[in-house]
């Protein structure tokens, strides 16, 4: 076997695993885009529980939707993970490690969440048990359950704001990613925990932050992915 394909071997292997994170967080932004903006932004009428009823089951398909797209981001969120570790394995294996604990918490709780969206569903199902003086409650009772989506939601960004904070670091001491894209991986991070904190100490304060305050993660994210979709991963070293 000519020797220069041992050498080229490990550095192909990073860009193909650069390239598939690159594929996966793209799918990872835009269900998180399309969930937010198209399904959730649409559907659910902030304060008045019994609009927000309507509107769900007047596109009940919609809100399935969002669930199953929910569902796939949480299965690609893990694989991108996993190709985290190993392309920033070879920075610090300790700290990629950690990354790795803050992520897999994040995605737990975050499925938490998910299932309070199908419980949206699951519990509006009671209503044909119920008579119609008591259907106000029902709506109440599923309402919550957006509002509980929101808050485990919330706490999910708390990790997830740590784990990229540990992502940005590890790029920007690789050598081998642009130190710009670890700047803006931790600037994100830090704008994910802003907002989760003020989500629990001063809701007002959080609704005049949202999004914009989310704003800078977009850009951050956006623009690691843009990197693994271009670039694929790094040099071949030695892991």
């Amino acid at each position: 076997m000519d020797g220069s394909n041992l050498i080229q071997a490990p550095r192909a292997a990073l860009q193909s695993y650069g390239r598939l994170g690159g594929v996966l967080y793209l799918v990872i932004i835009v269900i998180g885009l399309l969930g937010e903006a198209l399904v959730r932004g649409t559907l659910v009428v902030h304060g008045d529980p019994a609009a927000t009823v309507r509107r769900i089951q007047e596109s009940e398909w919609l809100w399935r939707l969002g669930v199953a797209g929910q569902m796939l981001l949480l299965l690609c969120a893990v694989a991108l993970t996993w190709i985290f570790y190993v392309l920033l394995r070879p920075v610090c294996k300790n700290l990629s490690l950690l990354m790795v604990l803050f992520a897999i918490t994040s995605l737990a709780v975050e499925s938490v969440s998910a299932l309070q969206l199908q419980a949206m569903l699951d519990t509006l199902a009671m209503a044909k048990y119920l008579k119609p003086e008591d259907l106000p409650q029902l709506h109440a009772m599923a309402y919550l359950t957006v509002v509980s989506h929101a808050q485990a939601f919330g706490l999910a960004l708390v990790f997830f704001g740590v784990d990229i904070l540990i992502v940005g670091y590890l790029i920007r001491q690789s050598g081998y990613i642009p130190k710009a894209i670890g700047v803006m991986m931790q600037l994100a991070g830090v704008c994910y925990l802003i907002n989760s904190f003020s989500m629990v100490l001063s809701p007002t304060l959080a609704s005049v932050l949202f999004p914009a305050i989310l704003l800078p993660a977009l850009v951050g994210e956006s623009a690691f992915c843009l990197w693994l979709l271009i670039k694929g991963g790094g040099r071949a070293q030695k892991v």
